[in-house]
């Protein structure tokens, strides 16, 4: 098990007339092990410079990135890396697809081969390990990137947005399979999303970002919500309802100040 700590973070990036614009500045943050954290915040505020952040993919202009209380100096090796876009090679199949990692990581091909086929088994893809990724829904490719990150076991999983591009009801479904995934297996995780929902009903907590430039953290949330937890029933619920309007009344605030500078004269 793993947590992981930004310590004082701040990222700055240069701008085209060369000056330095702060993203996100004086980050504290705490994402104890095994434990499921999402970042929520307005438009522009930072959450995935954050998770770059926490991946190594950029370095912090002050403060650090720490990995069981060790700085972390580089790629982060311990992590699986969720993206946006679910990065499939359509030139592969899907099989080929889920087993890349073991593939760069030296694993044989008949151990690969089998724990991918073991893993598409688990994500319900069973049948379509010779498909390629333009062949299959969305849902479906959701699926084939979650098998392919989780198939190298890492300690830390990092999601941005993950599910944002499915429709209601695939996005439930796919939430309600994370969770499954995730209960007991004692991964930490870090989830982005603008989703207020979504971070609610999967969280242990939810971590509010303010309006940027020089986004930081204001707002810290527990949620109390039960586990195992019924995704496509949760959302009806008098505690959820109470959180959601709990956190919403603070988020609303940061999104209209995003909304106010971003369109400011000149």
């Amino acid at each position: 098990m793993t947590d992981v700590s930004l310590a004082g973070v701040s990222i700055s990036y240069r701008g085209p007339d060369g000056s330095d614009y702060p993203a996100v500045r004086d980050v504290e943050l705490h994402v104890p092990s095994g434990r499921f954290v999402s970042v929520v915040g307005p438009t522009g505020c930072g959450k995935s410079t954050l998770l770059n952040a926490v991946a190594g993919l950029l370095a912090p202009t002050a403060g650090e990135v720490r990995v069981d209380g060790a700085p972390l100096r580089g790629l982060n090796e311990r992590a699986g890396y969720l993206f946006q876009n679910d990065g499939l090679l359509p030139w592969k199949t899907v099989l080929d697809n889920v087993a890349l990692g073991l593939r760069l990581r030296g694993v044989p091909a008949a151990e690969r081969n089998e724990r991918a086929q073991a893993w598409l088994r688990r994500v319900g893809l069973a049948g379509f390990e010779r498909s390629y990724p333009h062949q299959l829904s969305g849902g479906m490719r959701r699926r084939t990137s979650v098998a392919q990150t989780w198939i190298v076991d890492p300690d830390i999983l990092l999601m941005d947005e993950p599910f944002g591009a499915l429709d209601v009801q695939t996005r439930q479904i796919m939430e309600n399979e994370l969770l499954g995934l995730w209960t007991g297996s004692g991964k930490t995780v870090l989830f982005v999303t603008h989703d207020l929902d979504e971070a609610i009903a999967l969280s242990d907590e939810v971590v509010l970002l303010s309006a940027g430039p020089a986004s930081h953290v204001v707002g810290r949330y527990p949620i109390e919500l039960p586990r195992p937890r019924d995704l496509l029933n949760i959302r009806t619920q008098p505690a959820f309802t109470e959180t959601y309007a709990r956190i919403w009344s603070d988020l609303r605030e940061e999104v209209m100040t995003s909304y106010e500078r971003a369109n400011q004269p000149g």
